[in-house]
């Protein structure tokens, strides 16, 4: 199993398949780092900290931004996935609340973020992505505050990462960003990358589902979120079936 998150993540998740018998490897799709002027990141940060709701956008946002500063805040704190709120909470910021769809989607559902004339959200993340946060409160009248704590790079692929892929029968290539997916197909080298859309895609989501079968994938199942267990449950339901 190929496990696409950021270089350096995904221990959790190779743990869990080991222990259920699978072999997981890291492919990552992007590098993390921090913002390339902290001063401009700690000012953004520190005006994000006082609105009225304030979004991590990720695990890394929450990290990136307890680097920067305390978090501490009297925003209302909310978090897409238990996986950031978690990491919320290794930084001291305890109670975030997480929507039941664990994604952007299930944030813009809350009953909280229907109607925001004169409210301030701030969002903590990386430049770049949908922006779909973005447009979708400042509709419902909120202004936006956004900091910019960390930088998604494609990360370095090398021979060993070919080697992984080459001889894994089934393969299952975990998917929850299309950045990253992006990234993969133009960074692996023709047999690599042949080897890798030859297996079957784990899509987080009907987007990436949309975007893996784009890439050339011709195989691709849905899980129900970008979440540890749906996606773990997906392959196996994909194994059973093989």
């Amino acid at each position: 199993m190929a496990i696409t998150r950021p270089a350096g993540t995904g221990a959790t998740m190779r743990a869990r398949v080991r222990a259920l018998g699978g072999v997981a490897f890291s492919l990552p799709g992007s590098s993390l780092r921090a913002a390339d002027d902290t001063v401009a990141a700690r000012a953004g940060l520190n005006l994000a900290l006082n609105a009225d709701f304030l979004i991590f956008s990720s695990p890394a946002a929450a990290r990136f931004a307890a680097m920067l500063r305390p978090l501490r805040t009297r925003a209302i704190l909310l978090a897409p996935g238990q996986g950031t709120a978690n990491a919320l909470k290794r930084a001291g910021a305890v109670h975030a609340i997480v929507p039941p769809r664990a994604d952007s989607e299930g944030l813009l559902a809350l009953l909280m973020l229907q109607r925001l004339r004169g409210k301030r959200v701030g969002i903590i993340g990386a430049p770049g992505g949908r922006g779909l946060l973005q447009r979708q409160l400042s509709a419902r009248g909120a202004r936006i505050v956004f900091a910019e704590v960390y930088r998604r790079m494609p990360a370095r692929l090398d021979r060993r990462h070919a080697r992984a892929l080459s001889g894994r029968a089934p393969l299952y290539v975990l998917l929850s960003s299309s950045e990253a997916l992006a990234n993969l197909v133009a960074g692996l080298p023709g047999m690599a990358r042949r080897a890798l859309l030859a297996g079957n895609a784990i899509a987080s989501s009907a987007r990436l589902l949309r975007a893996a079968r784009k890439a050339g994938f011709a195989r691709v199942l849905r899980a129900s979120s970008a979440g540890d267990d749906d996606l773990i449950k997906a392959i196996v339901t994909a194994y059973a079936r093989h």
